[in-house]
């Protein structure tokens, strides 16, 4: 699968690629203030742990459909009145049916957004840049090298862009360190082979070092869960499927982000 997506992303660069050459690659989003994007890792951390990033997610390789009636604008308002800590936002068009453009749909929310891709090409990092999107998301298979990251990651933070490093295994968690990440996400799902395992996020949490923030996605649907992976050491959890497949996700969320106020409350009492 991780190569199937690989190649949808060639045509993208292509093109991405003749608009440098013209010089028209589209110019960096200007943000008011101080001119920064909205901070993704000050807002997970604000709201965790377990803070929770709703997804937004029309479709999958696993699951086919899932939900094209929800407007990205009717998932913003919905996952903002919920509770969401920031959005997921899936933008592959040829496996998940995503668009660069929702990013823009969903931005006038005010929550943190994540693009969720298969980026490989600093190019891609720049077209991210144009958009209102704080994080991009890099995931360790799809590159064949730690410079090939490295690269990447140069790129975001030239651009004022966060990186979400996504990781399967401790080979993956290595080239993530190495190449100089802060923002660990463990993926429960393979997506080679398309299964999810919690134990994947069970067997990784106690590598957590200090400072890094770290993400459990995929396979989150309960609250118990989200519990868990907070008593593991995960700053957040990412919540997609669970919650589109819902007929109202706003309310699915609230049921999900009431476990975090209840941690913190709990967190704030004296002992």
């Amino acid at each position: 699968m991780l190569e199937r997506f690989r190649e949808a992303q060639l045509p993208g660069i292509a093109r991405l690629r003749q608009l440098a050459q013209a010089g028209q690659l589209p110019e960096p989003r200007v943000f008011a203030g101080n001119g920064e994007r909205p901070g993704f890792a000050r807002a997970l951390r604000t709201a965790g742990p377990p803070a929770v990033i709703a997804e937004y997610k029309r479709a999958s390789p696993s699951r086919g459909v899932i939900n094209l009636e929800l407007t990205p604008a009717g998932a913003a308002r919905m996952y903002a009145e919920g509770g969401a800590a920031a959005f997921s936002v899936l933008t592959e068009e040829a496996h998940f049916q995503g668009d660069l453009r929702f990013l823009d749909d969903m931005a006038f929310a005010g929550r943190s957004m994540l693009r969720k891709d298969f980026l490989i090409d600093p190019l891609q990092v720049t077209e991210t840049a144009a958009t209102p999107a704080s994080a991009l998301l890099l995931i360790m298979r799809m590159f064949s090298s730690t410079a090939e990251v490295r690269a990447m990651l140069a790129e975001c933070a030239r651009f004022g862009l966060e990186a979400v490093c996504e990781v399967f295994d401790a080979t993956d968690l290595d080239m993530a360190r190495w190449a100089g990440a802060e923002i660990i996400q463990v993926n429960n799902r393979d997506l080679d082979r398309l299964v999810t395992d919690l134990g994947i996020s069970r067997r990784l949490a106690p590598m957590k070092n200090p400072g890094e923030l770290w993400i459990s996605a995929s396979g989150l649907d309960a609250p118990e869960q989200l519990t868990e992976m907070a008593d593991l050491g995960f700053d957040a959890v990412l919540v997609g499927t669970s919650l589109m497949s819902q007929s109202d996700p706003g309310a699915a969320l609230k049921k999900l982000t009431d476990v975090a106020s209840s941690r913190r409350e709990q967190r704030g009492k004296p002992a």
